[in-house]
């Protein structure tokens, strides 16, 4: 608590009394303090960005160095499983080699890779480079939070928490923004040279504000290397099966089912490895506190609709209504932009109203806006996807700084490496999973909607008949002289025509499933109880 206050009786009255001022500077932030934790959240905001805005490129990456569809998504894979794998070593990591050493080499090294991505000539180069800047940038998002949770007095971690947000939320809904009108604009390399500059800036304000200490290069003998490799292998595997499983027909494929019992036994031998160690990688037990365990539960979901609809509503723009990477950004800025007015408003309402019904409030919002969309149709665009996306961005924004300020309340200092670990971990899981399911819940509604559609277009329907002369008779007016060429093209036409509808269909469907996985959200952070130690603004 910020303030301490006594309650002395005298003469059957009851007053309050102002504790010394001595007891005032716990709550006082040096300006170099702000710098650091600034300097740390820019860079998880880099991190984080260079997920979304990489996947908005993709398709161009892919053409210019040679890539197939395919084999071009592991573009995005190798990111993504270097992060993943690194996110739980790195509080460990940061005791071994310094928080100040660890955080700046690897931010410096992110710089380096990141630019090496846009000098890449073929995929393999392509691949290698992006999985190590994988590997450091994924150092950077649990640090932040690190940072936010050991540095910060509890009266000033609603603001921490506020900041972070803006990189866990924003990050992702603005990257297709800043990745489509790059590359349309400039090229696809400079969705990778746009890190330069705020990453010099992060350098200078990690280098200022980052006090020196020393390494303590012993703890490297003492790690959980069991620990450690069970982890590596099991994450490495599990985030290859979500991002390949659909495409090679999950269990179907022998390479799937492999790395599924891969994956299955080394992360069943890490939790054991971990419930059972004297000195383990990760407090799992952290998981049993109330607070933090429905807390993290709510994280994984809000990652599986965060990342979800940044992936659906791309997928939906360009199969159905053909936009380019730009149009698709500027469509997607509307689910960023109003985050960065109601962000910074967060931590006045943290101070006004309890912080859980700010999070149910948030959760509420963001299933609602997927809910607007399930009832998609051919015309449904740019400006039938302004509220619903509006209406996300004011969900995400109210969600996120108070879900991880309860969530994390209360942890201690020793155990905010694995607190921070497994919070962002298991976010950036639920966006995994979330992208997996998503995946393959669309193309079997796809397959279930056009296997309906298809036999209500039935030659024996009047309807049909009337609308492929009415196309042949199209196609004939239009060049096609041939009675049987024109009607082979009314054909594909109508065919054509069913499958967008199907597709549309589908598409609203996972907008529904997406609504409800927030629901479930939502009924977990109304389990969250108020910490004792948090005032009713949650900022304490």
């Amino acid at each position: 608590m910020t303030t301490l206050q006594a309650t002395l009786t005298t003469s059957g009255e009851t007053r309050q009394v102002q504790p010394p001022a001595a007891a005032a500077p716990t709550s006082h932030v040096s300006a170099k303090t702000w710098i650091a934790v600034t300097g740390a959240t820019l860079g998880a905001f880099m991190a984080i960005l260079n997920i979304q805005i990489v996947n908005a490129s993709l398709a161009d990456v892919q053409g210019a160095i040679g890539a197939g569809i395919d084999d071009g998504g592991w573009i995005s894979t190798s990111y993504l499983i270097a992060e993943i794998v690194v996110i739980p070593l790195s509080g460990w990591l940061a005791q071994v080699f310094s928080m100040r050493i660890y955080l700046l080499t690897n931010a410096a090294l992110f710089l380096v890779f990141s630019a090496s991505c846009a000098l890449a000539h073929d995929l393999p180069q392509m691949i290698a480079i992006r999985a190590v800047q994988g590997f450091t940038g994924g150092v950077l998002i649990p640090l932040a939070f690190v940072l936010i949770i050991t540095l910060l007095p509890k009266s000033k971690q609603a603001i921490g928490m506020a900041m972070y947000a803006v990189s866990a939320t924003f990050a992702p809904a603005i990257g297709p923004t800043i990745g489509g009108y790059l590359t349309e604009n400039w090229g696809w390399q400079y969705i990778f040279y746009v890190n330069l500059v705020p990453g010099a800036v992060m350098l200078a304000m990690l280098f200022f504000s980052l006090e020196p200490k020393p390494m303590r290069l012993n703890l490297l003998r003492e790690g959980d290397w069991p620990g450690i490799i069970t982890m590596a292998i099991g994450l490495s595997a599990l985030q290859t099966v979500l991002e390949e499983g659909n495409k090679d027909d999950w269990f179907g494929s022998t390479f799937i089912v492999r790395l599924s019992i891969i994956a299955a036994v080394a992360l069943a031998l890490f939790l054991v490895i971990e419930l059972t160690s004297t000195k383990p990688l990760l407090n799992l037990r952290l998981l049993l506190r109330r607070n933090f365990g429905f807390g993290t539960f709510a994280n994984f979901l809000f990652g599986f609709a965060l990342y979800g609809s940044v992936f659906i509503l791309p997928q939906y723009l360009s199969r159905v209504q053909g936009y380019n990477a730009e149009q698709i950004g500027m469509v997607l800025a509307w689910t960023g932009l109003p985050q960065l007015v109601l962000i910074p408003l967060v931590p006045g309402l943290m101070k006004r109203l309890d912080s859980r019904l700010l999070i149910v409030l948030g959760f509420a919002f963001f299933a609602a806006s997927n809910f607007m969309n399930i009832t998609m149709s051919a015309d449904y665009a740019n400006e039938q996807l302004f509220w619903p996306n509006v209406v996300r961005a004011i969900g995400q924004a109210l969600a996120m700084a108070p879900l991880s300020a309860v969530a994390t309340a209360g942890i201690e200092t020793e155990n905010a490496g694995s607190a921070s670990a497994l919070f962002n971990m298991m976010r950036n899981l639920g966006g995994a999973v979330g992208i997996a399911l998503l995946q393959t819940f669309l193309t079997k509604r796809e397959q279930y909607h056009s296997n309906v559609l298809t036999q209500s277009v039935s030659l024996f329907e009047q309807a049909t008949r009337t609308r492929l002369e009415q196309l042949t008779q199209y196609f004939m007016n239009h060049g096609v002289a041939n009675h049987t060429d024109a009607l082979n093209r009314a054909y594909v036409a109508v065919g054509h025509v069913v499958q967008k509808q199907a597709f549309i269909l589908a598409f609203s469907d996972t907008f529904y499933l997406l609504g409800v996985g927030l629901i479930i959200a939502l009924i977990a952070s109304l389990l969250l109880k108020k910490p004792d130690h948090v005032s009713a603004g949650g900022a304490h």
